[in-house]
């Protein structure tokens, strides 16, 4: 069953979200917030492709010299990328809101992006072996986590504010997918089946992507 639904739900995630990317990007008409909302759906695509094809071929049992270096390094990847995607997130909202933030609101971005990043890059994480180490995997979340937490925040003040009828619900999908990516950062080590909350967390990512879609459809 595995080798079967497992590749299949990330074929049509991947495919999905590529769909809406486009969609945005090509219906941004010149309105940069979108185009940068478009950008954001390539990084998350593009990033967990990376993570998510070696992971099919190890589902399917397919013969790949070194494939746990190809899950961790895909891994790797996917972590910038997520990191990356918050970042633009930030500015989205930013630009479609017109807003001007604090200095410290904004080194705090950058700085908690930058962190997290590093982390992720120092060779402890020993990402291309089979089992990393469980500390590190905390370690380098740290950051990331608080950086969702002042995503939340945002979300939940400025679409409120701006009374964004399509983006009301930002705040709840960014909070679910930390917290189902938390769960199976934190237990998966000790309860394999954990690592099935990834499947919520991403349909959280789609659920952003969406109201991207019915956001963009809007005449303005």
């Amino acid at each position: 069953m595995k080798q079967i639904f497992e590749p299949a739900f990330e074929i049509v995630y991947l495919a999905v979200g590529l769909f809406f990317s486009i969609y945005i990007f090509l219906k941004a008409k010149r309105r940069i917030y979108y185009i940068l909302f478009a950008m954001m759906g390539f990084t998350l695509v593009l990033g967990d492709a990376c993570h998510l094809i070696p992971r099919m071929l190890n589902s399917w049992e397919i013969p790949v010299s070194d494939i746990y270096a190809m899950l961790g390094i895909g891994k790797l990847i996917t972590s910038i990328t997520m990191t990356i995607f918050y970042v633009m997130l930030f500015w989205f909202y930013k630009l479609k809101y017109n807003k001007t933030t604090p200095l410290a609101l904004d080194i705090s971005i950058y700085f908690l992006a930058v962190t997290r990043i590093v982390i992720c890059l120092l060779p402890q994480n020993e990402w291309t072996k089979q089992n990393s180490p469980y500390l590190w995997g905390i370690y380098r979340n740290i950051p990331f986590f608080i950086l969702g937490v002042l995503m939340v925040l945002l979300s939940y003040r400025w679409t409120k504010q701006k009374n964004d009828e399509y983006f009301r619900f930002a705040w709840i999908a960014i909070s679910l997918s930390f917290v189902f990516y938390a769960l199976t950062v934190a237990v998966t080590a000790y309860i394999p089946a954990f690592g099935m909350f990834m499947i919520p967390k991403t349909l959280c990512y789609i659920w952003l992507l969406i109201m991207g879609f019915r956001s963009v459809r809007k005449k303005e």
